[in-house]
């Protein structure tokens, strides 16, 4: 099975687990705005505390005992900020086309016991709906190092190797270890960032024949690393909830990256870091 078969699969899972309403699994996806409104902030905040929402924290924070469903009480904390991903017009190198794409809008959970999730929200044909919930606060954390590393740069995910980077100017810097790898621990041009990506992706872009195989875009199934963690299930006790499913990106998929997966409704997963490309 490719990797974007699975990962299809882990979102229909995840999203009978969650018991989302079929109005949720309906929405199609649709090209992200080019930047986060303020009207973009309100309508994400306003799908992140739904109370449909915060009933689906409760059982993502609850899912491996760490706090029980009654106690969890999951909050929304602070804005939602913006969450951008290495866009494929610029590896294609579309002329103007800028480096990062805005992708979904992140929202910080938090429950009870301290545990916190990411909320990825994004537009979608029914409007504005959660599409994801992630583990951890990475994308809160690498935006607080971008903006104090290049004050008004983009910050960016590479999903491809789970790098992260904020660029200005001419420049691309590193802001964890998997960027430093990948372009020194200086950064570089974007000329030259731009070189890269374009050798390591340009010829598995959306149409082309690595695409058109199932290779999910630029993950292949065997690449995962050893360390990735299944998503947990979220109904203890249940038939359906015995089954674990991994989670995964498609970030090459037409349209936004996250509502390959997301437009089939919200899956809570764990982060899983991929390896590169593989032909």
């Amino acid at each position: 099975m490719t990797l974007r078969a699975s990962a299809a699969a882990a979102v229909l899972a995840a999203t009978a687990l969650l018991g989302l309403a079929p109005q949720a699994t309906a929405a199609a996806p649709v090209p992200q705005p080019p930047a986060a409104t303020a009207e973009n902030r309100a309508a994400a905040a306003q799908a992140a505390t739904a109370p449909d929402t915060l009933a689906t924290l409760s059982r993502f924070f609850a899912r491996e005992g760490k706090v029980s469903l009654a106690a969890a009480q999951p909050r929304i904390e602070g804005e939602a900020i913006p969450v951008h991903h290495l866009s494929p017009d610029f590896v294609a190198g579309r002329a103007g086309a800028p480096v990062a794409r805005l992708e979904f809008l992140a929202s910080r959970a938090v429950s009870s016991d301290g545990q916190q999730a990411a909320l990825w929200t994004a537009r979608t044909e029914t409007g504005w709906q959660v599409v994801n919930i992630a583990t951890g606060d990475d994308e809160f954390r690498y935006a607080q190092l971008g903006a104090a590393k290049l004050p008004g740069g983009t910050v960016f995910r590479e999903p491809q190797i789970d790098a992260w980077y904020v660029a200005g100017g001419n420049r691309v810097l590193p802001l964890d270890e998997d960027a430093v790898r990948a372009v020194g621990a200086g950064g570089t041009t974007l000329g030259a960032y731009r070189a890269r990506v374009a050798g390591a992706y340009g010829d598995k872009l959306p149409g082309s024949p690595y695409a058109e195989r199932g290779a999910a875009g630029g993950y292949a199934e065997a690449g995962a690393d050893a360390d990735a963690v299944p998503a947990a299930a979220l109904v203890a006790g249940s038939a359906a909830g015995s089954a674990a499913a991994e989670g995964a990106e498609v970030p090459w998929a037409a349209g936004a990256g996250v509502l390959a997966l997301g437009a089939l409704g919200a899956a809570a997963v764990r982060r899983s870091r991929r390896a590169g490309p593989q032909a």
